[in-house]
């Protein structure tokens, strides 16, 4: 989740008549035509259809482990062992939840480990993607581990305090609770939480960072921030994204990118990174989720009612207000949200699929953009075209394979006709008054 700016689009002039057509004319139109070129969506490699199928496989044991781990905990009574010790050891109700966090995270932590480094670790160096030194890893691992203790403690109380005060109505009061609260994290992660593990820094290429502000004055984003972050020494992955809200908002260009494509393609992709940008993406995300969680925690209390009444005996404690119970709402969760999930993602999908649009009718480079997605899937090992179900349930973005298709043929310019977001851009004029 979670979840911005934008760019130079060239505006087709009618051509003046003349006998001879100056020799400007003629390499604009011919740069034009070659942006309309299309671009074969790549055939996946042999590794890549591997990486997938076998993603696939992994994505199943992941859910059913995730499930299985907060199941145990709750059925075996150990939740309710935990907070009798927690009990004993912090003696305040407020000191009982931090000691029991702070167990209960430190536990899960090493249950989950041997799957972290599989995943983390294991398999993408087995694929060659990755080049991330195992201390590196591991010292990224005890990272979020920190963070996650430290969040835990500083904000897990709150519900269990709204629910102790006010048991019917807790979901409510909670899912009010989770806009501020959602807003807050977008606006310090990429201040205090992402700098911890990536090193970011200005642009290296100058004359590249110059074209995308431009590019981002002529989408209509002021005081545009990129950074490009240090993501050679653990990835040969692609990628950029947006992050942040209000004074916390930047686009973000890892160094693997910015060696892999082109000055064209590289402002292709950061057109679409504008287009979340400037469509308030990070928001509508933060605000419908929100409203989701008013959903979510709603069916939580009553499925936790239920499974209190009819397990409480075996679980060792009879109220959701009980820290005990964090194992069971974690259990509650995951099944729902992976119920949920292809709803989540069908958004993000639509999302994505503006950005693209949003691109091409800021650049008019439809050439590079796709060629842009044909390296990205050749970089990543992506099947451009997977399952109907993989999509449903795994795909945050349209697959690369329509991507490239929608890229090849989507130029409403060339026929004279105006793009979605066209009333968004910067005319040439009013970036020279705003120069002036």
């Amino acid at each position: 989740m979670a979840a911005l700016l934008i760019a130079v689009v060239i505006t087709l002039q009618a051509p003046h008549e003349s006998a001879a057509p100056s020799h400007s004319a003629t390499s604009a139109n011919s740069a034009e035509s070659a942006e309309l070129v299309p671009v074969p969506v790549p055939e996946p490699s042999e590794r890549a259809m591997e990486y997938y199928r076998s993603g696939i496989a992994i994505w199943f044991g992941v859910q059913a482990w995730r499930l299985a781990i907060p199941a145990v905990i709750l059925f075996s009574g150990f939740s309710a062992r935990l907070r009798t010790f927690a009990k004993r050891l912090g003696r305040s109700w407020f000191g009982t939840i931090a000691v029991y966090l702070l167990a209960f995270y430190l536990i899960t932590f090493v249950i989950e480990l041997p799957l972290d480094y599989f995943l983390g670790y294991v398999r993408p160096h087995h694929y060659e993607l990755s080049r991330q030194s195992l201390g590196r890893w591991i010292g990224n691992e005890f990272k979020s581990l920190a963070i996650g203790i430290v969040a835990a403690i500083a904000f897990v109380w709150i519900p269990f305090l709204v629910i102790a005060r006010s048991p019917k109505r807790w979901w409510l009061y909670t899912g009010m609770l989770a806009l501020p609260f959602a807003i807050f994290t977008a606006f310090v992660m990429p201040i205090w939480i992402d700098p911890l593990f990536n090193a970011f820094g200005p642009m290296k290429n100058k004359a590249l960072e110059a074209q995308i502000l431009s590019l981002a004055d002529r989408a209509g984003i002021d005081g545009s921030r990129v950074f490009e972050i240090d993501k050679s020494r653990d990835t040969k992955t692609v990628n950029a994204y947006v992050t942040g809200l209000f004074g916390s908002k930047r686009i973000v260009l890892w160094d693997t990118l910015l060696a892999n494509q082109n000055d064209k393609e590289v402002l292709a992709v950061m057109g679409h990174e504008m287009g979340h940008f400037v469509l308030n993406h990070v928001a509508w995300g933060i605000s419908l989720g929100a409203a989701g969680s008013l959903i979510l925690l709603f069916l939580v209390d009553r499925l936790g009612r239920w499974s209190i009444a009819r397990f409480g005996n075996r679980f060792g404690f009879d109220s959701l207000a009980d820290i005990a119970a964090l194992p069971l709402f974690i259990f509650l969760l995951a099944g729902l949200n992976l119920i949920g999930s292809p709803i989540q993602l069908a958004i993000s999908r639509t999302m994505e699929h503006e950005a693209d649009r949003f691109s091409l009718e800021l650049t008019h480079t439809n050439h590079s953009a796709a060629s842009a997605f044909a390296k990205l899937q050749r970089e990543n090992l992506s099947n451009p075209r997977p399952g109907w179900l993989s999509v449903i349930f795994r795909s945050s973005h349209p697959p690369l394979g329509e991507r490239i298709d929608f890229c090849n043929v989507y130029h409403p310019w060339t026929s004279g006709l105006s793009g979605r977001y066209d009333s968004l851009f910067r005319s040439g004029t009013e970036q020279s008054k705003r120069a002036d």
